[in-house]
């Protein structure tokens, strides 16, 4: 079974920025989303993939992605996945032998920035760079899913400046 192990971070300040070695810009939608699973749909500049992921809530949860032509894609995400479309832009950083992703939220969830480190295993050790506040791995609303429901724009200020 494939796994994805990672930790989400709130970030505390913009220091991460000078850092970036390169960015992506991405547009996903959901095809499906149930107690069970998500099916996703992404374009990353100019490739396209079909995600399923498990909905387990935490650090670690199945995850399956298999490459799709972009033309397809496009029409999946015009034609059939719910809104909003999530519109973001991943930064890559390398910090401490890890390869933290930094995502920029636009559209409905435009303010919106989290970071994102994936592990091998579930006990692996890590260093967390200074610009990385808050754990949020286990809280829903952060997960991408989740933001289709309530996007970031529709949170209070309590839920944007405390994370939980």
């Amino acid at each position: 079974m494939a796994l994805e192990i990672e930790h989400k971070f709130l970030l505390v300040s913009d220091e991460w920025r000078s850092l970036v070695n390169r960015s992506e810009v991405f547009r996903q939608g959901y095809l499906s989303n149930n107690p069970a699973a998500s099916v996703r749909v992404r374009i990353a500049d100019d490739k396209a993939t079909l995600n399923i992921k498990g909905m387990t809530i935490g650090t670690h949860r199945p995850e399956y992605e298999y490459s799709i032509p972009l033309q397809d894609a496009a029409e999946l995400l015009d034609q059939l996945c719910a809104r909003p479309i999530i519109e973001k832009t991943r930064h890559f950083v390398e910090f401490a032998g890890k390869t933290w992703e930094v995502d920029e939220f636009a559209g409905e969830n435009a303010g919106l920035i989290v970071a994102e480190v994936e592990l091998d295993t579930v006990d692996e050790a890590f260093q967390k760079p200074a610009w990385a506040g808050q754990d949020v791995s286990g809280i829903e609303r952060y997960y991408n899913v989740s933001l289709l429901k309530y996007p970031y724009s529709h949170w209070t200020e309590a839920e944007k400046i405390h994370g939980a």
